[in-house]
């Protein structure tokens, strides 16, 4: 006989497989939209069938997700990834485990758990889901830091490590450093000893935002309309040049920020917010041979599928730096799922200085 270990009104128990799992729904509430366009229009609150609960499956209860640029453009239609519509929106978040299949073996009821790629559609209060897509994770860091965890602190981790060998006292230079991943490059840097470089955009609040970043570890924030002066020659005479550049813009703000990369370095592009092409001078690769290279963390999470030591070993890393205290998630506001279309909004303000977060 099959059997399913679950949890019902807060307690631990045992049901043969092929039965009714009490205490445990079959529909839940999510974000759901059937086609393409602006998320405040596409996005409804509706009742979503869940799949049965299949031997290798697991039984979540979303906790928390946050509402990401990337889940944006998957609703535009702009996104390189496109689920089947309808779908439910959301890639990134944090869930507990309510039931898990007879073969599973790696999680347990009462487990924290997050997804290990993209497209599971976060943005519900239950999901099923085969045990490959979900990862265990401590329940001792805050559920915020948890439900943030997946997408940019892993994206700032991989740049940093896998393309230059940086060493303390190494430089990293990067654009739209007050976004989630330029945050969280700040933070890792700093417990690393690199020094950070971080260009961003002019605004009424720039002060405060220079202080922030700073608290977090940054070593210089620098106005975009500053990277284009020649004053930003005499940062070098106390700086070493950047081996690393970090590229979330396009357009001008990447063609002015390689100019001070160190010969030989290397650009890194995983976002391009300006929606504008890169534009790389020839003098830059013939006279200067820098390396021009693109990060996707969900390509990364594919390549590395078969290999969840990989992935095991980042997480803990990064979990490690938010025990101590050395990596927090961006400044942040909870809302309710109910409460979507006021997120949404916030989400989608220029300078928006507040990640939102479903709280489930």
């Amino acid at each position: 006989m099959r059997w399913l270990a679950v949890v019902s009104s807060g307690k631990w128990g045992r049901v043969p497989g092929g039965l009714k799992r009490r205490g445990l729904s079959s529909w839940c509430q999510a974000l759901v939209y059937e086609k393409h366009g602006d998320p405040r229009l596409s996005l409804r609150l509706e009742r979503w069938k869940l799949p049965d609960l299949g031997n290798a499956d697991v039984h979540v209860k979303m906790l928390a997700a946050p509402i990401n640029p990337s889940d944006l453009n998957m609703i535009q239609g702009t996104y390189a990834l496109l689920p089947d519509l309808p779908a439910v929106g959301g890639n990134e978040g944090v869930g507990q485990v309510l039931a898990v299949g007879s073969h599973v073996t790696g999680l347990h009821p009462g487990d924290w758990v997050i997804p290990t790629d993209s497209g599971l559609g976060t943005w519900r209060t239950e999901m099923v889901a085969g045990e490959d897509l979900l990862l265990r994770v401590p329940k001792d860091i805050p559920l915020e830091s948890a439900a943030t965890l997946s997408v940019n602190p892993c994206t700032a981790y991989r740049m940093l490590l896998d393309f230059e060998k940086l060493r303390p006292g190494d430089s990293v230079i990067q654009n739209a450093a007050n976004s989630g991943v330029g945050q969280a490059v700040i933070q890792i840097a700093a417990a690393l000893g690199i020094r950070t470089i971080n260009i961003v955009r002019d605004r009424p609040d720039l002060q405060t935002l220079v202080e922030k970043l700073k608290v977090m570890g940054a070593n210089h924030v620098i106005p975009e309309e500053q990277l284009r002066k020649p004053e930003m020659k005499d940062l070098f005479k106390s700086v070493s040049r950047p081996r690393l550049a970090l590229d979330c813009v396009g357009g001008k703000s990447t063609t002015e920020m390689l100019r001070h990369l160190e010969r030989g370095g290397t650009m890194v592009t995983y976002g391009g917010m300006a929606k504008q092409p890169v534009t790389v001078p020839v003098s830059a690769l013939i006279f200067n041979d820098i390396r021009l290279r693109g990060f996707w963390m969900t390509q990364w999470k594919k390549n590395h599928a078969l290999n969840k030591e990989a992935l095991n070993e980042m997480i803990e890393s990064l979990c490690q730096l938010i025990r101590q205290g050395k990596l927090t998630p961006p400044a942040f506001t909870t809302s309710p799922l109910e409460e979507y279309r006021a997120a949404l909004d916030e989400s989608m303000k220029p300078f928006s200085s507040s990640k939102q977060i479903l709280v489930i």
